[in-house]
């Protein structure tokens, strides 16, 4: 796997409290990486050592393939999920300081401001200061903040946090945009519906350990369990002895009747290679109008994974 970021077995322990155990994780480049877990698993001590504010006691951590030292925090873009903005600033002013401070010349970064804010219409924000700014305002200086030196990794904590659907939107075509332009990404997020439209790959971490790894679409194939959704427009008026000789043969696990439409909607849980044998029977008393696998989706995972561990949030 070509890799923008691996972790070998990182540990950090405060005090007798394990933070993170032993931890391993190869982050692919140009990918959205959702790192994922309850609260207080680990996910920010771990942010906290990709990005030298701390470091590990045991393990190593390596950046676009050499170990990590402190001349790579130029390469990296953090968006914390409490956000960290000087109120009684301006907001250009604040900006141009944050982009110098990532090594920017100050012309290249007030060419590059100037292109974000216009691109998010808020080009009258410049003069105004912080504290002038609703939160979801504040969070999208952030995001440029945040972006503006072209890193090659960012990470993202919560980065829809605040925001209406709209400018959730717009971050969310940012974050797929700058990962198209070649940017990898660790997505931090409580949100399992971003993880679904966002993430290609995941890790799950749980009491300071990581449970689970992978490909997302491999994850959820993984943990599918034979359940089919249907729907059979029956050809005899008698839905109740359809429905009742499908249940004897199979285990049907819900199930609703439209009279209107004479159509037969149930859910299904089969042994497997036996979805040929019940599609041959519905054929035989009625016509199929759907018949469906279904996926689990994120969230079920990461409920079903998490509980299995003893954590019951």
């Amino acid at each position: 796997m070509n890799s923008i970021l691996v972790t070998k077995e990182v540990t950090k322990q405060y005090g007798n409290y394990t933070a993170l155990n032993k931890v391993s994780l190869e982050i692919p480049k140009n990918s959205i990486y959702g790192l994922l877990g309850p609260n207080g698993a680990g996910k920010t001590t771990l942010i906290r050592i990709i990005n030298q504010i701390t470091h590990p006691d045991q393990g190593e951590v390596f950046f676009d393939g050499e170990k990590l030292k402190p001349h790579h925090v130029s390469n990296i873009g953090y968006l914390p999920e409490e956000r960290g903005l000087y109120k009684s600033m301006k907001v250009g002013e604040q900006a141009l300081y944050l982009a110098q401070l990532k090594g920017m010349e100050g012309s290249e970064a007030k060419k590059r401001l100037k292109m974000w804010f216009d691109r998010f219409e808020i080009g009258d924000w410049w003069n105004k200061k912080v504290q002038e700014l609703s939160k979801g305002m504040a969070q999208k200086v952030q995001f440029i903040v945040t972006v503006l030196h072209q890193p090659k990794l960012l990470i993202f904590d919560e980065p829809f946090s605040g925001f209406d659907p709209i400018n959730a939107n717009i971050i969310k075509d940012e974050i797929l945009r700058l990962k198209e332009n070649g940017t990898s990404i660790i997505f931090s997020t409580h949100r399992m519906e971003s993880v679904e439209e966002l993430c290609e790959h995941i890790a799950l971490i749980h009491k300071s350990e990581k449970i689970l790894d992978g490909k997302l679409s491999d994850i959820k194939k993984a943990y599918k369990n034979n359940v089919f959704e249907a729907s059979l427009l029956v050809n005899n008026a008698d839905s109740k002895d359809v429905l009742s000789g499908l249940k004897n043969k199979y285990n049907i696990t819900t199930s609703n009747f439209d009279t209107s439409e004479n159509q037969l909607n149930f859910t299904v849980q089969l042994q497997s290679n036996s979805s040929n044998e019940i599609v041959s029977h519905l054929n035989a008393i009625g016509n199929i109008i759907n018949f469906q696998e279904t996926i689990p989706s994120a969230n079920e995972i990461f409920i079903k994974t998490v509980q299995s561990k003893g954590v019951h949030e």
